[in-house]
């Protein structure tokens, strides 16, 4: 590597860094203003409000990168368009929760305008020696692919820090990969530029938070996944879906999970709980960071089986990703993220035989 490609990446990475550090106390008082704050309710961890809208800064940090290192073009003018519009429909939420079905016209309107005028699309699946190509059917798969890295993100933003490590070690990975491969494109400037924003933000977002990212920065960061994911496949620099997926494995096994188990309770995938992956750690008696350190571990060590599948031996690769999703079956099994062991039904039957034995034993007492 020469010594001014160390540089450059330097500058991608810290300029947006320092200025996303700078720019959220700003962004926390402006929360606080226009009521963008995150009330504690039995759903959440956090005992205090915290305020919410920090992917404000982030988007910032996106944007400057963008004006210093980044050429206009039609693909990019897609891109700011359908991430001006997650970031405007998430700090609406930020400030007073929409309906569900508004948010998902939000994400939906972002992702036509990625895929019909970026012309950014999916177009096959290369894995396990099977070649699909999708044909027209690659603009639906691809606008379900953007709305699925969307909401994955957002589900995990659940801890202190979790989603935005979860995301800087997804654009660092991609950015090695870019890197190493020798291709220096817009996959390449973009993946440093977020990971910088990332790296700014939780600063102030790892545990103990003092700011939240939001929906606002939740859904910009899944988008801009789904963005440098297929620019990957568009550079050739992803040879095959596995890479993405693999590296956010942990959100799309979190969301798989969600919804098996809110579907076999008879409840809406929407449905709030507290089952997902960080609740079943932090139910082990873990505290909040060592949660999240282990499950940046986990994302890690997914990252890692990635860069050796695209750089260094695709078997090895195979190998170390059957391992990882072994050890996420056994940890499905052993926890409650899909199916709960101990029923709700069960609590009230157990409370009544404890209530009627203190009964019997106050009557016992009155009698003596």
């Amino acid at each position: 590597m020469s010594q001014e490609l160390v540089f450059q990446i330097f500058y991608l990475v810290a300029i947006p860094c320092l200025f996303v550090t700078f720019a959220i106390p700003f962004i926390k008082k402006l929360a606080e203003h226009v009521g963008a704050m995150d009330i504690p309710n039995a759903r959440k961890v956090h005992q205090v409000p915290i305020p919410r809208m920090g992917g404000l800064g982030i988007y910032g940090g996106f944007l400057l990168g963008y004006i210093l290192f980044c050429e206009p073009n039609s693909l990019m003018n897609a891109i700011l368009i359908g991430s001006f519009i997650i970031i405007i429909t998430g700090i609406l939420d930020d400030i007073k929760p929409l309906k569900a079905s508004h948010k998902f016209i939000g994400q939906l309107l972002a992702a036509l305008i990625l895929v019909f005028y970026g012309k950014l699309l999916l177009q096959n699946i290369d894995a396990f020696h099977i070649y699909i190509d999708f044909g027209i059917f690659a603009y639906p798969i691809t606008i379900f692919f953007v709305l699925g890295c969307i909401n994955c993100i957002n589900l995990m933003d659940g801890l202190d820090g979790l989603a935005g490590g979860i995301s800087a070690i997804f654009f660092l990975t991609i950015g090695i990969v870019a890197v190493c491969q020798g291709k220096l494109g817009l996959p390449f400037f973009l993946s440093f530029i977020l990971f910088g924003s990332c790296l700014g933000f939780l600063f102030h977002n790892f545990y103990p938070a003092s700011i939240f990212m939001g929906d606002c920065g939740s859904m910009f960061l899944g988008f801009s996944i789904a963005v440098i994911t297929l620019l990957g496949f568009k550079n050739i620099m992803m040879t095959s879906i596995i890479v993405p997926v693999c590296l956010l494995a942990i959100p799309i096994l979190d969301t798989i999970f969600a919804i098996v188990r809110r579907k076999l309770k008879g409840e809406s995938i929407s449905h709030p709980d507290k089952l997902h992956i960080h609740h079943q750690l932090l139910n082990r008696h873990l505290s909040q960071k060592a949660t999240v350190l282990i499950i940046y571990l986990m994302t890690s060590l997914f990252s890692t089986a990635s860069i050796i599948y695209v750089l260094v031996e695709r078997r090895l690769g195979y190998i170390i990703y059957g391992v990882l999703f072994f050890c996420m079956f056994i940890f499905a099994l052993k926890t409650d993220v899909i199916v709960e062991h101990h029923s709700e039904i069960e609590h009230p039957v157990k409370e009544k035989k404890n209530e009627n034995k203190k009964k019997g034993n106050t009557g016992k007492r009155n009698k003596k």
